[in-house]
């Protein structure tokens, strides 16, 4: 298990060590754990005395955004982009944070870039509370993801704009590729939304009226957002319905092709294979202007054929 913590005291900031935190009296201390293993849970149970409830919380193999009032704190469970490598269907790694008065216990599995971010903010002694502390945290979250959410609609906009027959195969490989990121990011993106909203307008002391606008605007970012993912989901279902009707037409295409080629020549293959058998008596078999009058007659039947699509305007279909 591997953590840090910080401790903030008359305008004073100190990084100390996990169990040191739980020991000192400072008026601001936030403990973070990042872990994949299960003594987290044991030692948020026995050595920072958690009830069970809120450990349990803490831990949770699988969470999505919510906000809970517990007693005189508040659970909130929050995503966003991790420096590691996620999996497609779920591209935002939690944090899971417990609230109180003084002190912030939070929780993640994997490395948050939010939360890196946060951690200066402390060093810098920008953040002296627990509001300070969540604002700072479901700010650095939006403000990250929000780039990378403009990116998707750039990238589809580039698809729009190379939209060629002759690409169908590379651009739908990118229109799938944006349309599955927005929907993993709605995912958490929209009840996101909802959790920083009910956790401003939760009574208490420890949120301050700047903390409680600060949540509002992350809210209000995070409902842009979702609103732009559904926006890029959309316009991807149209795009891949765009590429497969071009698609389809250029399979069309091809087989009016073959089609006329075999309409010319299916003719000349009964002409050719009629005098191609080794039998006796076929007609002007054995006159030396046959060859001759054969091939013109394949020659006027092909010129025929072609002159008929041509009347029928198949080669402009």
């Amino acid at each position: 298990m591997s953590g840090f913590g910080y401790r903030v005291s008359g305008g004073q900031v100190d990084r100390v060590a996990v169990k040191e935190a739980l020991s000192c009296t400072a008026d601001f201390v936030w403990v973070h754990l990042t872990t994949n293993e299960e003594d987290a849970q044991a030692w948020l149970r026995d050595a920072a005395r958690l009830d069970d409830y809120v450990v349990d919380a803490l831990t949770a193999t699988e969470t999505r955004p919510r906000c809970e009032a517990f007693e005189d704190g508040a659970l909130l469970n929050l995503r966003g982009r991790s420096s590691e490598e996620m999996a497609s269907g779920d591209p935002l790694a939690s944090v899971r944070i417990w609230a109180i008065r003084g002190r912030v216990y939070s929780v993640s599995r994997r490395p948050l870039i939010g939360i890196a971010q946060v951690e200066k903010d402390v060093e810098k002694g920008d953040i002296v509370d627990p509001g300070d502390f969540i604002a700072a945290v479901a700010t650095a979250i939006t403000s990250d993801l929000d780039p990378h959410v403009a990116d998707l609609g750039d990238e589809l906009d580039d698809c729009e704009e190379r939209l060629d027959a002759n690409r169908i195969f590379d651009l739908r490989r990118a229109v799938t590729r944006v349309r599955v990121a927005a929907i993993g990011y709605r995912r958490f993106l929209a009840p996101q939304r909802a959790a920083l909203e009910k956790l401003g307008a939760l009574p208490g002391g420890w949120l301050a009226d700047d903390d409680r606008r600060h949540l509002a605007t992350a809210a209000d970012r995070a409902a842009r957002m979702v609103e732009e993912l559904e926006s890029i989901r959309e316009r991807a279902s149209l795009m891949h319905e765009a590429l497969t009707d071009l698609r389809s037409e250029q399979i069309d295409s091809r087989s009016l092709v073959i089609s006329i080629v075999a309409m010319v020549f299916l003719p000349l293959t009964f002409i050719t294979g009629l005098y191609g058998m080794n039998v006796a008596h076929l007609p002007y078999a054995q006159e030396p202007w046959a060859f001759d009058a054969i091939m013109g007659l394949c020659g006027t039947i092909t010129v025929g054929v072609i002159a008929y699509f041509v009347q029928q305007r198949w080669f402009s279909q």
